[in-house]
């Protein structure tokens, strides 16, 4: 079976290729094939993933091509990665919005805006293709912001769409290590939407443990997840929350943290990737794959160690030295997909956190409603758990997100300033009509005739 990854050139498809060795051959997949616009950074991501795959004497075949079609083609699988207009245009999203005294983060802030106006018409291209050329494929979209994405893409008709993030499944990661338990013996699950979610239940072979986690300073501390949260808070809410929640619940804190800093997390994650491929470009990489492998790992170290660092003040974790670095533990994006599909070749099934529509899952939204949520994937297919009560301030802010989401969605279809304002408008880190109006306006000129794509 093959996979296609649209985006091959990112630096998570080395690990994305790493989680994949561990059961290619149980899911009877034995190619990979890699697309990308940037050949010069694909070929030396391609080189890196051989490298993966070699140094475990393993036999997935991975190459990269120089045409869509030729990867998407016969394939059984598609994984959409995408940055449309490369990483300094996460930059400019995020100053704009900086610059008028906005959050300007990519899947939570103005900044999601922005990149879903250039990537979602991009995407929707690469779907038509798909359709033409796999059309039984399914779609595994990991282009952010994920469930505006999604949304987008399920709205448009296309059916086989699953967004995954793996938020939440290094989460219960995280959660088990600290318990010292095998992930297998935890049921953790979640609700809301993508990067605007909780978890309203834990369950330790089948007893519900939350009450006593929530209880646990210990825990709540020693969790990455959740030692950016007072306790006092977790315990006032009564669900363990996804860490982007940050952005709502500290919205002054996390501006003020990023402003302090004289960057945000886009410009840290330009720096490191231009320092990445800046030597990777000047080494032998045929010659000495190790040593190219070593760069990698110790550069994604460090744009790990600073994630929600600027925003939330916290301490960087200490860096480990170049040629001691083993691929990180957790299987990421790739685990969840192959969790997905593994789910689906099964009679039994498996429990996923995925954005998938609602069909009944939270009330009071609408069936074709993107929602993220533990689903129950089987032969049968996927079906979210169902949520009988959710509390009012929970339900109101998954309320007024949709709203924005399905308004973006409509402006982008239709070409309207006025629908996109409309939904910036909606935001909670927006919540002004001025505000929104120039967020629009600053967008659509930043991006006008190609100025930074």
């Amino acid at each position: 079976m093959k996979i296609a990854v649209i985006g091959g050139a990112g630096v998570r498809t080395v690990i994305f290729i790493n989680g994949l060795l561990d059961r290619y051959r149980k899911l009877n997949i034995d190619e990979v094939v890699l697309y990308d616009i940037e050949e010069e950074k694909q070929n030396i991501i391609e080189k890196l993933c051989c490298h993966v795959v070699n140094r475990r004497k393993e036999k997935l075949k991975v190459r990269a091509v120089n045409s869509p079609v030729e990867a998407i083609r016969g394939a059984d699988y598609v994984v959409t990665t995408l940055r449309v207009g490369g990483d300094h245009s996460r930059v400019v999203d995020e100053t704009i919005a900086l610059d008028l005294g906005l959050i300007g983060q990519e899947t939570t802030g103005a900044g999601g805006f922005s990149m879903a106006v250039r990537t979602i018409p991009v995407l929707l291209e690469y779907c038509e293709m798909i359709k033409q050329y796999a059309p039984d494929a399914w779609i595994f979209n990991f282009t952010n912001p994920s469930g505006l994405v999604t949304q987008a893409l399920r709205s448009a008709g296309y059916r086989k769409v699953i967004g995954i993030c793996d938020a939440p499944s290094s989460t219960k990661f995280r959660m088990a290590k600290k318990l010292g338990v095998a992930e297998e013996e935890l049921y953790v699950e979640f609700f809301g939407l993508n990067h605007l979610s909780w978890i309203r239940s834990v369950k330790r072979k089948g007893e519900e443990i939350l009450p006593l986690l929530l209880a646990d300073d210990g825990f709540l501390k020693g969790v990455q997840e959740f030692s950016v949260f007072d306790p006092e808070l977790l315990r006032m809410i009564g669900f363990l929350p996804n860490e982007y929640l940050y952005y709502y619940y500290y919205r002054e804190k996390a501006l003020k943290n990023i402003l302090e800093s004289g960057t945000a997390r886009g410009k840290t994650i330009e720096a490191v990737n231009q320092q990445m491929m800046g030597e990777l470009k000047h080494m032998d990489i045929d010659a000495d794959p190790e040593g190219a492998l070593q760069i990698f790992l110790y550069y994604m170290q460090i744009r790990e160690n600073s994630y929600m660092s600027i925003e939330s003040g916290a301490s960087k974790r200490p860096l480990q030295d170049k040629g001691k670095l083993e691929i990180p533990d957790g299987m990421g994006y790739a685990g969840v997909m192959l969790d997905c599909i593994e789910g689906l070749q099964s009679e039994e099934g498996r429990y996923l956190v995925l954005s998938v529509e609602n069909h009944g899952s939270i009330p009071g939204l609408e069936e074709n409603d993107v929602i993220e949520a533990t689903c129950h994937v089987s032969k049968k297919g996927i079906i979210p758990v169902k949520v009988k009560e959710v509390p009012e301030s929970c339900y109101l802010l998954i309320r007024t997100i949709k709203m924005y989401e399905k308004l973006t969605v409509e402006a982008i279809r239709t070409k309207s300033k006025e629908t996109a304002v409309k939904g910036l408008m909606q935001h909670p880190l927006v919540n002004s009509y001025s505000l929104a109006k120039a967020l629009v306006e600053k967008y659509a000129g930043a991006y006008e005739e190609g100025k930074h794509e």
